[in-house]
């Protein structure tokens, strides 16, 4: 990356060309990147290679997801749960869920926090891609 100069500065800011942040920008998704590359082998040195994968998705299911399916529906067939089952594992209603996994409704937060932790994932992975 070539040095970058500021365009103005003062106390709380600084202007930069665009170039130059977008030059940043992608600098620090590198880093990210990588930072979660050593955090995997990290885990995956800790734990051994199958256990720390063991909750990954199937790449059938990554897809749908990418292809922007409701997470929680990928995520509860992942887990082979039935609907009926994660809604009363979650504590939240059936007409609910099934909004929420056809797409209609994002549910609140609490029904995310429920839904993620009778899943067993993190809020983000019930919010997902296609809603986040």
């Amino acid at each position: 990356m070539n040095a970058i100069r500021p365009i103005a500065r003062t106390e709380d800011t600084v202007t930069l060309r665009a170039s130059d942040y977008d030059a940043l920008i992608a600098a620090l998704e590198d880093a990210e990147d990588t930072a979660a590359l050593f955090a995997a082998d990290a885990r995956e040195e800790a734990l051994g290679r199958v256990e720390a994968r063991a909750d990954h998705l199937p790449v059938e299911l990554l897809m749908r997801l990418l292809d922007g399916e409701p997470p929680v529906r990928i995520w509860r067939e992942h887990r082979d749960l039935s609907p009926e089952a994660l809604a009363v594992a979650a504590g939240v209603s059936p007409a609910d869920l099934a909004e929420i996994e056809a797409g209609r409704a994002t549910g609140s937060v609490a029904t995310c926090r429920s839904l993620a932790g009778a899943l067993g994932i993190a809020i983000d992975d019930v919010v997902g891609p296609a809603n986040g």
